[in-house]
């Protein structure tokens, strides 16, 4: 059998691919359990940055693999029970250290939106399909979808994909802030690489830590989210990279939006 889920290196980005597009990189237990595996590596190797993760061939993923599913294949339903760890689509209650992209072509639906929800930014292309379709088939949302998709977009407008179950395309899912980028068909892994790289290019311990606290804030009270970002912040600052960006700035580097020089000592 060949892989399920493979990973390759653009040097301080790793693409992690959905490998079954003969079913529309639908997603069995096992393509859940090396999807969640795949993750759990790119982030814990230090020679990566950011994580981009996609679909073979043209779709992005087609949710839950109901063929399999009515064959008998079963998902640990107490697996996902708890609010970190992984979910029955795989990585979905994951928290990675390192920013993740989706790269998005064809079908991101059901358990595929789902996971596309999980990543930080979402690159598709203008011709992709974002859409709860197990609504039609009596399947839930159990992967953080009815969490994740009115936190990103508003109630009235997740109330609107989740209940009628319709499809929009990536040109709409950018206008109600599902989607970060639009590309042109075709392209939506190149730009995801591309941005990828902007992200590795700056100072990691910093971009770490300001998106370890908006992403914890949901979590805590005004105050603890207050006190939780003053600790990530005040962890950067003595980790001596503000001070390198202060020299960089004032030898005249990054202003007026300009891009920056790289920082003396990237962090690993």
């Amino acid at each position: 059998m060949s892989e399920l889920v493979t990973t390759s290196h653009d040097g301080p980005v790793a693409v992690v691919t959905i490998e079954r597009p003969e079913r529309r990189n639908a997603v069995d237990s096992a393509t859940a359990s090396a999807l969640a595996d795949a993750i759990e590596d790119a982030d814990a190797d230090p020679t990566v940055s950011v994580l981009v993760l996609t679909g073979a061939g043209r779709s992005f993923c087609a949710g839950a693999d109901l063929q399999a599913l009515a064959a008998g294949d079963r998902a640990d339903l107490s697996a996902g029970s708890g609010a970190t760890g992984r979910g029955p689509m795989g990585p979905t209650r994951l928290r990675t250290a390192k920013p993740v992209v989706a790269a998005i072509e064809g079908p991101a639906v059901a358990g595929g939106l789902e996971l596309a929800l999980w990543a930080d930014l979402r690159v598709a292309a203008s011709d992709a399909t974002f859409g709860v379709y197990c609504r039609r088939f009596g399947v839930p949302l159990v992967d953080l979808g009815t969490v994740r998709l009115p936190r990103l977009i508003g109630h009235s407008r997740a109330m609107d994909l989740i209940l009628t179950g319709r499809g929009i395309d990536g040109v709409e899912a950018e206008r109600i802030g599902l989607v970060n980028r639009v590309t042109e068909p075709g392209e939506a892994l190149t730009t995801a690489v591309l941005l990828a790289h902007d992200l590795a290019a700056l100072p990691q311990t910093c971009l770490r830590n300001d998106r370890a606290s908006a992403i914890e804030q949901w979590d805590l009270s005004w105050d603890d989210a207050t006190a939780r970002e003053w600790q990530l912040g005040v962890e950067t600052i003595t980790s001596g990279e503000t001070l390198d960006g202060a020299a960089r700035f004032s030898s005249g580097s990054g202003r007026h939006g300009a891009a920056a020089t790289p920082p003396i000592s990237p962090s690993p």
